[in-house]
């Protein structure tokens, strides 16, 4: 299956939404505690025996912790730094002349970003400063700034159906669902007993979402009666870094974990999981499931190296 290795720390992992053989991968030097970082932006190969090769790559001086593709623009990225910026780059431009915007307003690491699918001019960004802040494209400054959170935001989601809303996942243990309309938070849900690190809205049942945490399980949530989750995952050895759920099967979900394994789910199912992949020698911290291709996975970590592989096929296989 295809593989890449990195220079630094891999921390997310994007399939493009416009370009089915081509992906973005976020690193951070010295496992983003202090150094540089560098987004690549990679192609697949025409075959699985090959390797993938770089397209380009945008250096940064602090670690990358995120990114996003733009919807909008088949060659624009987002990505999510670890010294409070939001930098905006153009694939199809030079390094030289990237980026093309920095936008510093966060006061701490920004740990998320996620670009609105049906508004597609905006952005969310989450930070580690207790803040989310909502951009759009032809601003040089926010909208608005959501301050509810009492700890670090790890990360923040649009809902795939209604353009104004979005969840966000923090340290203070809650899941908070936001309306860009309202003045404060519409729904507060207290999701685990630990640190929440991420969330995805099912894309086929705008009421469904999913958080992984600390805890090293992942719920899933039906925000119209969230008393209880109607699904608990266990499978996990150690905190579940992200969590994102199939652009093409409802009942399916993907997650990464500081237990160094990719887990595919049926929350659904009594034996919710269908698939593990332990191809990882460090933290596996970023996954996604492509839009465009069905069943095909990407995953970076801590080990430097991106993997892109068929589900049900060995990552590893040459």
């Amino acid at each position: 299956m295809p593989l890449f290795k990195v220079p630094f720390n891999g921390y997310s992992v994007k399939f493009s939404p416009f370009y089915e053989n081509r992906l973005a991968v976020a690193t951070a030097q010295n496992f983003g505690i202090l150094g540089n970082g560098r987004v690549h932006v990679l192609s697949l190969p025409p075959s699985p025996s090959l390797p993938l090769s770089e397209l380009v790559a945008f250096d940064t001086a602090d670690g990358v912790y995120d990114l996003a593709w733009s919807e909008s623009h088949d060659s624009l990225l987002v990505a999510a730094v670890a010294d409070g910026s939001v930098k905006l780059f153009d694939t199809a431009l030079p390094p030289t002349q990237n980026p093309l915007r920095s936008l510093q307003e966060h006061t701490r690491e920004v740990h998320s970003v996620d670009y609105n699918p049906t508004r597609r001019d905006s952005f969310i960004t989450s930070s580690w400063d207790d803040t989310i802040k909502l951009w759009t494209l032809d601003r040089p400054a926010s909208i608005r700034t959501f301050k509810e959170h009492a700890y670090c935001v790890y990360s923040a989601a649009w809902n795939p159906r209604h353009t104004d809303v979005f969840a966000s996942t923090s340290g203070d243990c809650t899941v908070r669902i936001w309306d860009v309309r309202e003045p404060g938070s519409t729904m507060i849900i207290p999701g685990h007993d630990f640190e929440i690190l991420s969330c995805d809205w099912n894309k086929y049942d705008d009421c469904c979402i999913a958080t992984a945490s600390v805890d090293k399980s992942i719920r899933v949530w039906d925000v119209r009666s969230y008393r209880a989750p109607i699904a608990v995952l266990n499978g996990h050895g150690y905190a579940v870094r992200k969590v994102k759920f199939s652009p093409h099967h409802r009942n399916l979900m993907v997650s990464c974990s500081y237990d160094m394994a990719v887990c595919m789910w049926d929350f659904m199912a009594e034996d919710a999981l269908v698939g593990r992949y332990d191809h990882h020698t460090e933290f596996a911290v970023g996954v996604d499931l492509s839009v465009l291709v069905e069943g095909l996975l990407a995953s970076t970590g801590w080990d430097e190296l991106v993997y892109v592989w068929q589900h049900g096929q060995d990552p590893r296989a040459p």
